[in-house]
C-alpha cells in the first residue's frame, strides 16, 4: 500500500548551485508560500503551496505558518564523547586533550556511560536542527555501538568511527596497529550501510598514531575505498611542530597522511587552518574535504580559516561544531562564528553562503550531496522548520528586513534551539 503524502507548508529555501560559485541571490530560491511534499521518507516535490495542495488533494497537511522550511543541518566534524566537557576553561589543543578529553574518553569502555552520552548528544543536536553528524568516537568499540544505536533509534543519518591511537595518549586510551585494524574492520561489518549509518575510518591525528598504525589504517581504507576517512590537520602551530618532530622525513603535515594512503578523495580533514602552499595545492588536487570548525578554532585559540581563499581555489569545504572543543552544539552559532572569522579575515560571508555551508556544502564535503542537504525531489526528507522571530531581539530586527536574507541573518547571528520549530528525519517528525 502506497504511503500517504504529507505536505509541509511554510517559506521554502532552496539552492540551485553554490553561492560561492554564483551571486548568492541567484544561487538560491525563496518561495514565501511554499510546500514540500514528503512520502516514504523522501521528498517527492517542492513548490508553491497552493499548487501542491491542488495536486495532492488527499495529503496530510502540516502548516508551519511563516516558518522557514530548510534542509536539516549537516555537522561534518564532532566528538560526541566530549558532550559532557563542552565549554571547559582555559586550554589550548594539547593541554585540552590531556586535561579534559582523555580523562572523559577513558569512561567510554562502559557501555552504559557511552549510551547515556550518545542519547544526550543526539537529543541536544536534534533540538538544534542537526539531522546528520560525523563523529569521532573513542578507542572503545562500545562507544561506536552507542553512537550508531542512538542515531538508528531516531532514524538519523550518522557517520562515525572508532578513534585510533597507539601513542602519546594514556595507557587506557591506546590500542595498537593490529587492534585498530581489527576493531575497525569488525565495526565496518556491524554498522556500515545499516539503515542510514556509515562507518568512517578514524585515526585521531598523526601525533597519536605510530607509522605502523597509520599504515594499517591506510591498508584498511584501500580495502574499503567506498568509506570516508576523518582526521585532523594543521589546527595549531604547536601541533604542526610536534608532527615535524615525530615525522622528520615528511615534507609537511599532509605528507604524513599521503605516505600512508590516508590523503585522497573521501578524506575529511578537520580544521586545516595553517596549511602551506604545497598542502593547499595538493589537497585541491586530491579533492579532499576541508572541515571548518570556527567556534572551536576561536575557543581553543587555533587561528582563522581562510574560507575566501580556499573557496576561490575550488576546495570542497564543510562546516562543523567540533563538539566539545567547539563551544556550541548549534549550527546556527557555528554559522555566526564562521561569519565572524570571515570578518576578521577581511571577507564578509553572505547569509546564503553560511546557510549553504551548513546544509548542501557540508553534504557535498561528505560526498552525500545527492542525498541530503537540499530540498529537492529524490532527496531524503531531513527537514527543519525555522522560526525567524524566535526571540524578541530577533523578531524586532527581522521585522525591518527587506528581503529573505535580511530576515534570516538575525537568526544566524542570534538564534539558538528556540528557533527550531520542528525537525523531521527521513520524513519522521522528531520534535
Amino acid at each position: 500500500m502506497e504511503a500517504q503524502v504529507e505536505l509541509l507548508l511554510g517559506q521554502v529555501l532552496q539552492f540551485d548551485q553554490s553561492p560561492f560559485d554564483a551571486p548568492p541571490e541567484q544561487a538560491a530560491r525563496h518561495t514565501p508560500k511554499g510546500a514540500v511534499a514528503v512520502q516514504d521518507g523522501m521528498i517527492v516535490e517542492v513548490g508553491d503551496a497552493d499548487a501542491l495542495r491542488r495536486k495532492y488533494t488527499s495529503a496530510q497537511i502540516t502548516d508551519m505558518g511563516d516558518a522557514l522550511l530548510s534542509p536539516g543541518f549537516v555537522d561534518a566534524h564532532v566528538h560526541y564523547p566530549q558532550t559532557a566537557i563542552i565549554a571547559s576553561w582555559g586550554k589550548r589543543l594539547i593541554d585540552w586533550l590531556n586535561s579534559y578529553t582523555f580523562p572523559e574518553e577513558s569512561r567510554f569502555e562502559d557501555p552504559d556511560h557511552a549510551m547515556q552520552i550518545a542519547d544526550t548528544y543526539f537529543d541536544l543536536v536534534t533540538a538544534a536542527g542537526t539531522t546528520t553528524t560525523v563523529s569521532y568516537c573513542t578507542i572503545h568499540p562500545e562507544s561506536v555501538d552507542a553512537y550508531f544505536t542512538a542515531a538508528q533509534a531516531r532514524g538519523l543519518r550518522a557517520l562515525g568511527g572508532k578513534t585510533c591511537m597507539d601513542r602519546n595518549a594514556p595507557d587506557a586510551l591506546r590500542d595498537s596497529a593490529q587492534s585498530a585494524y581489527d576493531d575497525s574492520k569488525a565495526l565496518i561489518g556491524r554498522w556500515h550501510g545499516q539503515d542510514r549509518l556509515s562507518y568512517v575510518i578514524t585515526p585521531r591525528f598523526a601525533p597519536t598514531s605510530t607509522p605502523e598504525q597509520l599504515d594499517a589504517l591506510g591498508s584498511l581504507w584501500a580495502e574499503y575505498p567506498e568509506l570516508l576517512m576523518q582526521t585532523h590537520i594543521s589546527e595549531q602551530h604547536e601541533e604542526i611542530a610536534w608532527v615535524a618532530d615525530l615525522f622528520p622525513e615528511a615534507r609537511d603535515y599532509l605528507d604524513v597522511y599521503e605516505r600512508f594512503g590516508l590523503a585522497k578523495k573521501g578524506a575529511l580533514m578537520g580544521h586545516a587552518i595553517h596549511l602551506t602552499e604545497r598542502e593547499r595545492d595538493r589537497l585541491k588536487e586530491l579533492d579532499a574535504s576541508l572541515i571548518h570548525c570556527p567556534t572551536s578554532n576561536m575557543f581553543i585559540g587555533s587561528g582563522l580559516f581562510d574560507m575566501d581563499g580556499l573557496m576561490k581555489q575550488g576546495h570542497r569545504v564543510g562546516l562543523a561544531t567540533d563538539t566539545g572543543g567547539g563551544s556550541s552544539f548549534s549550527m546556527l552559532r557555528t554559522m555566526a562564528a564562521a561569519y565572524e572569522v570571515g570578518q576578521l579575515s577581511g571577507t564578509a560571508l553572505h547569509p546564503a553562503q553560511l546557510w549553504w555551508l551548513a546544509t548542501a556544502g557540508s553534504a557535498n564535503a561528505l560526498h552525500l550531496g545527492d542525498r541530503i542537504g537540499q530540498l529537492a525531489p529524490g532527496f531524503e526528507a531531513d527537514i527543519i522548520a525555522v522560526d525567524l522571530g524566535s526571540t524578541p531581539a530577533i523578531a524586532q530586527r527581522a521585522a525591518r528586513g527587506e528581503d529573505i536574507w535580511e530576515v534570516l541573518f538575525p537568526t544566524i547571528m542570534m538564534g539558538d534551539d528556540r528557533a527550531i520549530s520542528a525537525v523531521w528525519a527521513a520524513g519522521r517528525k522528531l520534535r
